[in-house]
């Protein structure tokens, strides 16, 4: 087991099997055949699996064009709280095809809000693809098309997921043993 800053992480998926689903998960976005597509990167947590799986989208000849959307739902907590836009994009989505990235489908309000927003503008379709999928926390009607992992109900950290600013560096997604 891993120790960063003094603390036990257990490791649920490493690295190598991080890096091989995100080819996997290009090659399906791939095959929806999307035009004029957008990626829209869910800050903060998703940079980390964004840029990886936008690479992988390169390397199955996808070139979309990138944004970014800063969303609050958690301050410096834990627990999911109210839905607030503190970045949106600069794009016009009108008519585009959306992808949505984020780091973790868990009680699905922020992504049902971020895909909401997308198709008010009218955007020409909205799908969205999460690293990890928490289905037991759901609390909004929502689901990715393009999910990295089932995860199981455990609070996650490393790969570009925190718990108060601390483990995002990690190239894993781990669990931290003991209090973080």
């Amino acid at each position: 087991m891993p120790v960063v800053r003094g603390k036990d992480i257990e490791v649920l998926f490493s690295a190598s099997a991080i890096a091989r689903r995100n080819l996997e998960l290009a090659k399906e976005i791939a095959d929806r055949h999307f035009e004029n597509l957008l990626v829209v990167s869910v800050l903060k947590g998703s940079f980390v699996f964004a840029a990886d799986l936008i690479r992988a989208m390169h390397d199955v000849g996808i070139s979309p064009e990138v944004e970014f959307i800063f969303i609050s739902s958690y301050g410096a907590g834990t627990a999911s709280g109210e839905v607030k836009l503190l970045r949106d994009v600069d794009n016009n989505v009108s008519g585009r095809d959306i992808l949505v990235i984020d780091d973790i489908l868990e009680s699905g309000k922020t992504l049902k809000f971020i895909r909401d927003l997308m198709l008010s503008r009218g955007a020409r379709s909205v799908s969205i693809a999460a690293l990890l999928d928490k289905r037991m926390r759901r609390k909004a009607d929502i689901d990715a098309d393009f999910v990295g992992f089932d995860c199981p109900d455990y609070f996650v950290v490393g790969y570009g997921m925190d718990v108060s600013h601390a483990f995002r560096e990690l190239p894993f997604v781990g669990v931290v043993k003991g209090d973080a």
